[in-house]
């Protein structure tokens, strides 16, 4: 797959939430400890809430904790959360993600309409994920039903705890997640233990520093005895071809992305005159779709897209993803229901 540049990364913003006691922490440090080289931004509402192990900082002023490998903290609240995020994608920060950690920010629908709000050339929404606590998950249920509400609009859903429960009482809580919501990912771990990969793009390429440096986070907290079971596993499928997509039915595609997809990306050719010269860049994520042009360099135009996910049927999304190649040559308007999400 074509690499992206650095005039066409963008910055995911991940809005992670759930109920009290599920694990949100718990997989937050988990993603940073096991950042990869990224560097990830992470706002919550104040250093109190949220006990980030990595408060091995370097320093802090202003509601701004600086992490090490690059990462940083930031307080904030719904207010200033576009604010916030502006500042953390600001090109000479240098991140690559960035999480929002959801206790007392707000409740997890607003969070995506502001994220949706604060999208721009250089960030994206990169979905909201809801952490569940598998032993209690039909109980908090029962007490609290506006959990429904968080859990129908996740694009992953993280089974946490998975370890607590037998094999009924998991197909349960499953089965009521997906009465919900039947079409997010839904991954069951033990530990919050969640591929970053399955959220983010790996580190781009950064020149190589051989003097004295800041250890990241994953050199300083790297636990080695758990490598056998560190992140459960996610599914994907892939498609590379020389040839062009049908614009209409890709656009249809991200947007009603198949059952238990989480993201979608690549760089696709689009035959039309006008469109041929440069690759056109997807990013989509829980039917929120991105596309930016970028021009071929070295690389033979061609098709080349990925599909990320949890439970996904991956014969059902390997199809669909063939389904969208070969354009229809009649419909010379189909290219612009892949325009109109263009950034």
């Amino acid at each position: 797959m074509r690499a992206l540049t650095g005039n066409d990364r963008h910055i995911p913003v991940v809005v992670l939430a759930g109920f009290l006691g599920a694990g949100k922490t718990t997989l937050l440090n988990h993603v940073l400890r096991h950042a990869g080289g990224r560097r990830i931004g992470v706002l919550v509402n104040d250093f109190g809430s949220v006990d980030i192990d990595s408060l091995l900082v370097s320093g802090a002023a202003g509601g701004t904790v600086s992490l090490p490998g690059g990462c940083m903290c930031c307080t904030t609240d719904a207010a200033g959360l576009g604010d916030a995020i502006a500042a953390l994608s600001a090109p000479d920060v240098g991140l690559d993600a960035i999480l929002i950690e959801a206790s007392g920010i707000a409740e997890p629908p607003a969070l995506i309409r502001l994220v949706l709000a604060a999208r721009s050339a250089t960030v994206s929404y990169g979905g909201l994920v809801y952490v569940v606590d598998s032993a209690e998950y039909l109980t908090t249920l029962a007490t609290h039903p506006s959990v429904r509400g968080h859990v129908a609009v996740a694009d992953l859903v993280v089974l946490n705890k998975a370890d607590t429960v037998d094999d009924a009482e998991s197909a349960a809580v499953r089965e009521a997640v997906r009465a919900v919501n039947s079409t997010a990912s839904v991954l069951a771990v033990t530990d919050a233990a969640v591929d970053p990969s399955l959220l983010f793009d790996d580190a781009p390429d950064r020149p190589a520093d051989d003097g004295p440096r800041q250890l990241a986070l994953d050199d300083l907290l790297r636990d080695d005895h758990h490598h056998d079971h560190l992140h459960a596993e996610f599914e994907s499928v892939s498609l590379d071809h020389a040839g062009p997509v049908d614009p209409r039915r890709l656009a249809a595609f991200l947007e009603r992305p198949p059952v238990g997809a989480y993201r979608i990306k690549g760089t696709v050719l689009v035959d039309r005159p006008g469109h041929a010269d440069e690759a056109y860049v997807i990013q989509a994520v829980g039917g929120v779709v991105r596309v930016t042009r970028a021009p071929w360099g070295a690389q033979s135009p061609s098709t080349s897209l990925v599909v990320i996910g949890s439970g996904l049927d991956v014969v059902g999304a390997d199809a669909a993803l063939r389904a969208v190649l070969g354009p229809d040559a009649d419909d010379e308007h189909g290219v612009l229901h892949l325009t109109r999400h263009l950034t």
